[in-house]
């Protein structure tokens, strides 16, 4: 497993927020959005700009049926990828966001 690795990278190096980045997508692309949760908000408190760990929080979020969690940090990521003019997460969010109204 993927995560394996991130995991004993993260634990050789605590303080490489990317190292965690990379565990928790590894989890969430193994279905445990549970284990990947916490990760991503560790990420999010040493980097609350980080766009992209948002939007895999929400997901996250959006796996555990946390849609009101998961609708505030979707919208949070949709300001931040505005405003650091991204525009292939933004038309994600946005999506995001339409399916989660839906629900």
């Amino acid at each position: 497993m993927k995560s394996e690795k991130f995991k004993e990278l993260l634990a050789a190096n605590p303080e490489n927020e990317l190292f965690r980045f990379s565990l928790g997508q590894s989890l969430m692309d193994e279905g445990n959005p549970n284990e990947a949760l916490p990760l991503f908000e560790k990420c999010q408190q040493k980097k609350p700009d980080w766009m992209m760990a948002s939007i895999l929080k929400a997901k996250c979020q959006i796996a555990l049926e946390r849609m009101e969690e998961a609708r505030v940090e979707l919208n949070q990521a949709l300001k931040l990828a505005i405003e650091q003019e991204h525009e292939a997460p933004e038309a994600e969010i946005r999506k995001l966001l339409a399916a989660i109204s839906q629900n």
